[in-house]
């Protein structure tokens, strides 16, 4: 069984920076205490850019596979917080976005459908407490 371990250190001042076991590091602080110079990312946030990466890193993988090239993509997740506390996110939504010329509209959704419900853990994770929605839009060049 895999496993992963972080260890995050307080740096005072409402910060902590965290390691990663690639051996990376980041900071991670309160916004709603920050006087201006903090550098850094909200928790919370991170835990949208992490759905983006593990669903972004399948369909990269995926589409190389498949050979439908595209000449970018980027995926936007906004997700809402509940009102109480604990805040957490009960609505995900992930647009996934892909340019390039003579795009390969099956294939796209056929990778974008095995991340979003087959490969992505962080995905799976979400679905333990939020309602996610995704959709796939095609910009040509």
């Amino acid at each position: 069984m895999a496993t992963n371990t972080v260890t995050t250190n307080w740096k005072k001042n409402m910060q902590f920076e965290s390691d990663n076991p690639s051996g990376h590091s980041l900071t991670m602080y309160d916004a709603s205490a920050d006087n201006g110079d903090a550098k850094g990312f909200g928790p919370k946030a991170l835990m949208l850019s992490s759905l983006a990466g593990c669903s972004g890193l399948d369909i990269d993988s995926l589409l190389k596979k498949m050979r439908a090239e595209v000449d970018d993509f980027n995926i936007v997740v906004t997700g809402e917080l509940t009102e109480e506390h604990p805040k957490f996110y009960h609505k995900v939504k992930v647009d996934y976005h892909f340019y390039g010329t003579g795009l390969k509209e099956d294939k796209i959704t056929k990778a974008v459908n095995l991340s979003v419900d087959t490969y992505c853990g962080v995905m799976e994770m979400f679905r333990q407490f939020a309602t996610i929605t995704t959709e796939i839009h095609l910009h040509e060049k």
